[in-house]
């Protein structure tokens, strides 16, 4: 569970929010990192100050399934300091089809639980937080805020509208995807900032102003989904989280990456700020998460 300092009258969890994050002084690498990261260090958009900087973030993954999985491998390799994952599932012989970070050894036992003992292999200078339980409206802000970055790799509506509520309101970069049966897409969302044309970046909500009606749209249970797509979009997800944590390359914030692997083609289009959006829109209706726990 989330530890939370108790005060006196406290104001409730979803109205609490938080500086944007910094990233400062100086970490030491043992000669084993060293080696450990001799490739990226070797990278001049990287370097020994990039790696620094990766050893002294705090990534927040959402879920540990399929997207989560590469992702959370991917940013530990990397050397991100401080990896923390939610998920309050647990391991099933379905999952092991696409979620290549659980081992059939590990079937029945929490996601997190698992996650955590294959990144302690991948890198055992990462620290990893587990939290066993779900995303709520009481809890989402706070542990977003904890955190430097979001990577959401979440399979329903309702964790997403939560998740990008929550970020936008603690200022944190969220990096989004999604994936169906044979095709994926993925974003990122910095809403609280401008972009070039003066106007705010867009949200998710730009992108879905509405949960889909129920049934709309099948679950990976109802339509199956290929297991290596998964593996292709999560790591994309590493990817620019890695971009965001050093801040090297063109970001994915008002653009949206859609890969079709029976076509082997990614294609790219704009994605832009909704003006009638209710988070960040010219009258925006949402201040804290308490729509969410009414809504739950």
């Amino acid at each position: 569970m989330i530890g939370l300092e108790v005060q006196s009258n406290p104001a409730p969890i979803w109205t609490q929010t938080a500086p944007a994050p910094t990233f400062t002084g100086t970490m030491a690498f043992s000669d084993e990192e060293l080696e450990r990261y001799a490739r990226h260090i070797l990278l001049k958009e990287v370097g020994g100050a990039g790696q620094q900087k990766l050893k002294g973030a705090k990534v927040l993954v959402i879920g540990a399934g399929g997207l989560g999985a590469p992702v959370l491998m991917y940013l530990a390799a990397a050397g991100v300091g401080t990896l923390g994952v939610i998920d309050d599932d647990a391991v099933s012989l379905s999952n092991l089809q696409r979620q290549i970070i659980h081992t059939t050894s590990s079937v029945g036992r929490p996601k997190t639980e698992s996650a955590k003992r294959t990144l302690a292999e991948i890198n055992p200078h990462v620290e990893v937080n587990c939290y066993h339980h779900r995303l709520t409206a009481r809890n989402a802000l706070a542990l977003v805020s904890a955190y430097d970055i979001v990577a959401d790799g979440s399979d329903n509506f309702a964790t997403r509208f939560l998740v990008s509520d929550a970020c936008f309101l603690a200022r944190r970069p969220l990096v989004s995807a999604a994936v169906g049966q044979f095709d994926g897409h993925l974003t990122t969302f910095k809403p609280y900032e401008t972009g070039e044309d003066g106007n705010p970046l867009p949200t998710y909500r730009c992108l879905h102003p509405e949960t889909p009606p129920p049934g709309t749209v099948p679950t990976c249970e109802e339509a199956g989904i290929l297991g290596a797509l998964t593996g292709i979009i999560g790591s994309m997800q590493a990817i620019e989280v890695i971009k965001e944590l050093l801040g090297i390359g063109e970001g994915l914030a008002g653009r949206l990456v859609m890969y079709d692997a029976l076509s082997a083609s990614i294609y790219e289009t704009r994605l832009s700020w909704s003006p009638d959006n209710p988070l960040n829109g010219r009258n925006p209706t949402i201040h804290d998460l308490s729509g969410h726990d009414r809504a739950a």
